[in-house]
C-alpha cells in the first residue's frame, strides 16, 4: 500500500512538471501569435495606405521638399493640393512599375529611373495624365536636384512607412553637398544598376 502511495506521489510530481511546462509553452505561443498578428495588421495597414496619405507623412518629415502641387485638373480646371510630387512618385513606383514598397532596393531602382540610369519614365506611364500639363519633366528635375543624403533619407522614410517592422539601417556618412561632377552618371547602353557609376550614385 505504501509503495503504491509513493508511486502515486511520484506520478503527481511529474504530472505537475508536465502541466507547468505545457502552461509556459502555451503562454509563449500566445505571445508569439499576438506579435505576429500585430505585425500582420501593421503590414496590411501599410499596404492599403493611399499614396496621398504616405506623401503627407513624407512632407511632414521633410517640409522643405517641393510639393509641386500647382497643376490643374484637365477635367475641372481646379488645383488638387494632394496631387504632389511624392504622391506621383509613389504611384509611379507601386501602380505603374509594380514594385514593392517594402524594400529599399526597389525604391532605389525607382530613383534610378528618375536619375536617368535605369528605365527613364515617360509621360505615357506617369501619373499625370489627368492634369492639364504633365508634371513629369519638372518632377524629374526636382528629384535630380536632391543630394545623395536626401535621397537616402527619402528611401529610409518610405520603407519605414510601408514596412513598419523593418529595422532602419544607420546612414553612412555622406558629404553635405555634392558637386555636379559627382552626381552625373552617363546612361549605359544596356540599362543596369550594377555599373560602377550607378553603384556610387545609389549607395546608401
Amino acid at each position: 500500500m505504501r509503495k503504491t502511495l509513493i508511486l502515486s506521489r511520484k506520478h503527481q510530481k511529474w504530472l505537475g512538471v508536465f502541466l507547468l511546462s505545457l502552461t509556459v509553452s502555451w503562454g509563449v505561443m500566445q505571445l508569439e501569435w499576438s506579435q505576429f498578428k500585430s505585425w500582420g495588421l501593421n503590414s496590411v495597414k501599410a499596404q492599403t495606405l493611399r499614396p496621398e496619405q504616405a506623401a503627407k507623412m513624407i512632407y511632414e518629415k521633410f517640409p522643405d521638399l517641393p510639393k509641386e502641387n500647382q497643376y490643374r485638373s484637365a477635367e475641372t480646371g481646379e488645383i488638387n493640393p494632394e496631387h504632389t510630387l511624392m504622391s506621383r512618385f509613389i504611384r509611379y513606383h507601386r501602380d505603374f512599375k509594380r514594385r514593392s514598397p517594402q524594400y529599399r532596393l526597389d525604391w532605389k531602382v525607382t530613383l534610378a529611373d528618375y536619375l536617368g540610369v535605369n528605365q527613364s519614365p515617360r509621360e505615357s506611364n506617369y501619373p499625370g495624365s489627368t492634369l492639364e500639363t504633365n508634371p513629369l519633366e519638372q518632377d524629374v528635375e526636382v528629384i535630380r536636384q536632391l543630394s545623395r543624403r536626401q535621397r537616402q533619407q527619402l528611401v529610409d522614410l518610405l520603407v519605414e512607412i510601408y514596412n513598419p517592422q523593418s529595422q532602419a539601417t544607420p546612414n553612412q556618412p555622406l558629404p553635405e553637398e555634392e558637386t555636379e561632377a559627382t552626381s552625373e552618371v552617363s546612361t549605359p547602353s544596356t540599362p543596369s544598376l550594377s555599373e560602377p557609376g550607378d553603384a556610387q550614385l545609389l549607395a546608401p
